[in-house]
């Protein structure tokens, strides 16, 4: 909203190889259909991110981010990581997105829906196959590492462990892939808690701003 966007061109040996945004993920979803392209898409494919986007991850991850802004634009998207920060799997797991991608478009997903994809650091041969996921609840116990800097300027850097809440599950994303599956996990825009919302109604809300 206070910086603007610049879309810088990038070329390979001479040869056009695709555009940059100084933004984020979303960012460029929303530029590159909005402002770079003459057509909608017919899907948006976001990652391969290193690092799994699993369990209450994927509402801080710029990769989840991009595939769900495609979702709202109304374009199916999907969002894919690997669980690792090494590239000595990558390959097939590219390979492995394409397909899943062609799949996905073949079998008429919706638009306005996204895939959130998460593929096991190891190879393919030890790859289980594919499981359909449910988003876990586990999370990081996060906490600060502080440090000062030459002049004693202090500064905290995040840290902390991924607390497994989910139990054994194993249809839970990061349970499957810690299993050697590949997990798809189906996500929607609706973050509504439809439970609650039936419940709350009996709280009153009216009768404790009335004025006395």
């Amino acid at each position: 909203m206070k910086r603007p966007l610049k879309i810088v061109q990038h070329y390979i040996d001479g040869k056009f190889f695709g555009y940059a945004i100084n933004g984020t993920p979303a960012d460029c979803v929303k530029i590159g259909i909005t402002k770079v392209l003459n057509f909608e898409p017919d899907i948006v494919v976001s990652g391969i991110n290193h690092g799994s986007n699993t369990s209450t991850n994927i509402i801080y991850s710029g990769t989840v981010s991009a595939a769900r802004e495609a979702a709202m634009m109304n374009i199916p998207g999907i969002a894919f990581s690997i669980n690792g920060r090494t590239s000595e799997n990558i390959n097939w797991a590219a390979e492995a997105a394409a397909k899943i991608t062609v799949n996905t478009l073949e079998h008429g997903f919706e638009k306005g829906k996204l895939l959130n994809v998460n593929f096991p650091n190891i190879p393919f041969s030890e790859v289980k196959g594919t499981l359909i996921t449910k988003q876990g609840q586990s999370k990081f116990a996060d906490s600060y590492n502080t440090v000062h800097d030459v002049i004693g300027r202090e500064y905290h850097q995040l840290i902390g462990d991924f607390v497994n809440l989910d139990g054994d599950d194993p249809v839970i994303d990061q349970n499957a892939i810690d299993n050697g599956y590949i997990s798809i996990t189906p996500i929607k825009l609706d973050s509504t808690d439809h439970e609650e919302f039936e419940l709350i109604k009996e709280w009153n809300f009216d009768s404790v701003l009335k004025r006395s």
